[in-house]
């Protein structure tokens, strides 16, 4: 390595290592997880299995794979562990190698420094205004004191008023969901967003009188800017305002919202979506999806739990590549059935002690028959807010039930 003497070599090897805690990932053409190394108990990804899916196994490789450019690098990804690392990818003779190098100190470091650039900001501009108030009222003591009192008061009006835009913004947004519908067939759904306001949005409707469409999708990010964006991709959906696409396909679709939002023309951000349309008369169903989790279909009776099938589908999520392209893939549903779409807060929860929910016990919840008039997506929910301990949960839980 660079020439040097193969201690020297060794030495500067393993110092990588320590420092970094290196860890690699290969991956096949058929994007199968085929070897593993390094140190992966530092992220948190114990018990791979080798010559099975590596997206089943890895989240955060899903619409990754094939990788369009090479090499990719993801900086300051989360890990299931709870560290941060820097995701390298690199396309070789049809595999991908993945290598991982702990970034969680630096992550850290950044955010300390610029949390004490803000606390040193604010409080030089605290320090102006008391200096301010200080001069203008020439030491009188009375007069300090109410004017404190009246800033306070104002602070407080201040506050109260973006409390209430806030909450006025959430209710627009829950607005805007359809409502749920029985006939010809079913279609209910569940959203609670997280403290902030949601990144997540989920809408159905017909585009003409054969073809029904439904999509649940995820902005990255919490707050007021994922949830406009949020809405703002709803609303082109529902009215159709699309360039050069068939409402009708949905990887037309998905490829018009990709050049509509690439993510340099929205503050950096972009958004996972499952697209389907559903034509009843023929039972058939067709899909495409942007880096989002596969949405699940049980067919048979729900006393019986029926027969559970993923309908997966690759793409990297909208607004990351300006010439990505998406695939549409087709399956038909057979009464009786029900599909899920759902948002990764969904099933991504974590416990008290740092572990996370598994997926068989969230698509278990699924399955089997609700009781107690309540539905699938009621014991979802409770089952999320059991395992998390609180009521409140990290990311925001969006969830669609379409029942045939």
């Amino acid at each position: 390595m660079l020439n040097l003497p193969p201690r020297i070599s060794d030495w500067l090897l393993q110092l990588v290592r320590s420092q970094f805690a290196v860890a690699f990932l290969l991956v096949d053409g058929e994007q199968i997880l085929v070897s593993t190394g390094g140190d992966l108990e530092n992220y948190g990804l114990t018990g791979l299995h080798h010559r099975q899916p590596a997206c089943g196994q890895l989240s955060f490789l899903e619409g990754l794979l094939p990788l369009e450019e090479s090499p990719f690098l993801i900086r300051s990804l989360g890990m299931p562990g709870g560290r941060s690392a820097d995701v390298h990818l690199l396309a070789e003779e049809g595999s991908t190698w993945v290598v991982l190098l702990d970034s969680t100190t630096d992550h850290d470091k950044t955010q300390k420094m610029q949390q004490k650039a803000y606390d040193m900001t604010l409080l030089s501009q605290r320090e102006a205004r008391l200096i301010a108030k200080l001069e203008a009222a020439h030491a009188d003591l009375t007069s300090a004191h109410r004017e404190l009192a009246e800033s306070r008061e104002a602070l407080q009006r201040t506050h109260d008023r973006m409390q209430k835009e806030l909450r006025d913004a959430e209710r627009y947004v829950r607005a805007i969901l359809p409502a749920p519908m029985t006939e010809p067939f079913a279609v209910d759904w569940l959203y609670v967003p997280s403290t902030e306001l949601a990144g997540d949005s989920l809408g159905y409707h017909w585009i003409d009188s054969e073809h029904f469409a439904l999509y649940l999708l995820d902005v990255s990010g919490h707050g007021v800017g994922s949830a406009l964006l949020s809405v703002a991709v709803s609303q082109t959906l529902r009215s159709g305002a699309l360039r050069d696409a068939d409402l009708r396909l949905p990887e037309e679709v998905l490829g018009s919202l990709n050049q509509t939002y690439q993510m340099e023309l929205q503050n950096n951000l972009y958004f996972t979506i499952w697209y389907g349309v559903y034509h009843p008369s023929s039972g058939r169903l067709r899909y495409s999806c942007a880096g989002h989790p596969s949405a699940i279909l049980f067919s048979g009776s729900s006393e019986k739990n029926g027969v559970s099938t993923s309908l997966p589908g690759a793409g990297v999520p909208v607004g990351m590549l300006p010439n990505a392209s998406y695939d549409r893939e087709e399956c038909t549903l057979t009464p009786p059935a029900r599909l899920f779409l759902f948002s990764d807060g969904v099933f991504e929860i974590s416990r008290p002690d740092g572990s996370m929910l598994e997926f068989a016990d969230f698509e278990e919840a699924l399955a089997r028959a609700a009781s107690n008039r309540k539905t699938e997506l009621d014991e979802v929910l409770r089952m999320a807010r059991a395992v998390h301990g609180n009521s409140i949960l990290e990311d925001d839980f969006s969830i669609i039930k379409m029942t045939i």
